[in-house]
């Protein structure tokens, strides 16, 4: 009996020691965040983004390593994958509910904003202004510094604002019911 349970505990001890040993790669540099438009805090959301955050780490980012006049994933790592819970107004476009690709084109003095039927990419290297489900462009303007890039939402009459920033760049991008 006490063999058997000797037996058992060092068997367990040994599974224990193999779990803790699990190697796992560094932390994510640009961490996954998700930014809901609501009308409320408890309300069903409209709009749902998952993009990754890069940080500036000291770096000029916008219109150096993310170029102005081209294409971007609008974000880190993964395309930044917006989900409309109905459907909306991009500009003059009406985008059915679903998930698109959310890439812009970065400027200085305004943006372009594109909804992709593209999903699932890495960056925006395969790019397709074919799969294009809608574009419009914005106004950059200018706030508060920012170290990572951020995505939130503000309520608007009949709609949100999606307001990008970073360094001290917003954009607001609207969304209409």
């Amino acid at each position: 009996m006490k063999k058997s349970l000797l037996l058992a505990v060092i068997m367990f001890l040994g599974t224990v020691t193999s779990i803790n040993a699990q190697k796992f790669a560094g932390l994510q540099k640009s961490p996954t965040d998700i930014s809901y438009a609501k009308t409320d805090r408890n309300a069903k959301p409209d709009i749902k983004v998952i993009y990754s955050r890069p940080q500036k780490k000291g770096r000029t980012m916008l219109g150096d390593k993310v170029a102005y006049g081209k294409v971007w994933r609008t974000g880190a790592d993964e395309a930044t994958e917006i989900k409309l819970f109905k459907d909306m107004k991009l500009g003059d476009a009406t985008v059915k509910a679903g998930t698109y690709s959310l890439f812009t084109i970065p400027g200085e003095k305004e943006w372009t904003i594109i909804l992709s039927s593209d999903l699932d990419v890495w960056g925006a290297y395969s790019y397709n202004e074919k799969n294009d489900v809608a574009r419009i462009k914005v106004p950059a303007a200018k706030g508060d510094e920012l170290e990572a890039f951020s995505i939130a939402f503000k309520k608007v009459d009949k709609g949100y604002h999606m307001v990008l920033g970073w360094e001290t760049t917003r954009v607001e991008v609207p969304f209409y019911m």
